[in-house]
């Protein structure tokens, strides 16, 4: 059955007036991460994602200047995100719900919008497989890593990861499931012992909340588009605008538009 698209327009303007995170908003849609740049950084963020597909899966890419895609025609990127990032010269300058002003600032800004994987959460859960986050009404947990994505032009950084508790006699069909959406991170990248990402306790998230880890589940990784954002803070570009992780574009694309 076709979602109905009354409801992502719905979930967009809730998102004008709720700062929360979107995993279970509008459920069949697509979500994005975004990141807008300047239009002189914009070419090395496209080869950036290029050569990090993964955790950096370019659904869409608007002109400079432009606050609108193709994804959700009508919908305005400056203010259909609960919460966004404005950073300056690598540092988190402040989070606002209405970029606006702060989009004003540069006139040539190029916007990309990256594949989330909130998008298959929808079939993990027509599978019966919890997702843990929209269970606890909480943010998912996301993580650094000691992974480092592929440079671009001025472009450096860490990949992160998101993280979700599967059961462990369900790791395989978690996997199988996301693996059908490779436009919005696909298959996990890495399931098991978290060290061997760098990440030394799981109960402290370097982005959004800690969640419970129960007996016979195990920790699965999944490539994140909070991505950029580590590469913002690494490679110090004098200005961007992100949405605030675990807080992302909703779309009026179904996200079985995704599925191979």
């Amino acid at each position: 059955m076709r979602p109905d698209p009354a409801s992502a327009a719905a979930a967009r303007l809730a998102c004008r007036t709720t700062v929360a995170p979107t995993a279970g908003m509008a459920p069949g849609f697509t979500q994005c991460n975004m990141i807008s740049l300047p239009r002189d950084w914009a070419w090395d963020f496209l080869l950036f994602a290029q050569r990090n597909p993964k955790p950096c899966p370019v659904l869409d890419v608007t002109d400079p200047g432009s606050f609108e895609s193709a994804l959700a025609p009508g919908a305005d990127l400056r203010t259909d995100i609960p919460l966004y990032r404005v950073w300056r010269d690598g540092v988190l300058a402040n989070e606002v719900p209405d970029a606006t002003r702060a989009w004003a600032e540069h006139p040539d800004l190029v916007t990309f919008l990256i594949g989330c994987s909130f998008t298959f959460e929808t079939p993990l859960q027509a599978a019966r497989i919890e997702v843990r986050h929209i269970a606890q009404g909480c943010n998912v947990p996301m993580y650094l890593t000691n992974r480092a994505c592929r440079p671009a032009g001025r472009l450096h950084g860490p990949m992160v990861v998101s993280m979700r508790p599967i059961p462990a006699d369900r790791v395989a069909e978690a996997a199988m499931i996301t693996g059908r959406f490779p436009a919005v991170h696909g298959a996990p990248v890495h399931v098991g012992e978290p060290r061997s990402l760098g990440i030394a306790d799981l109960s402290r998230p370097d982005f959004g909340d800690p969640v419970d880890i129960r007996d016979g589940e195990v920790p699965v990784f999944w490539a994140c588009g909070v991505t950029p954002q580590a590469a913002v803070m690494a490679s110090k570009p004098p200005f961007a605008i992100t949405h605030a992780p675990g807080h992302m574009f909703v779309t009026d694309i179904p996200d079985s538009t995704w599925q191979v």
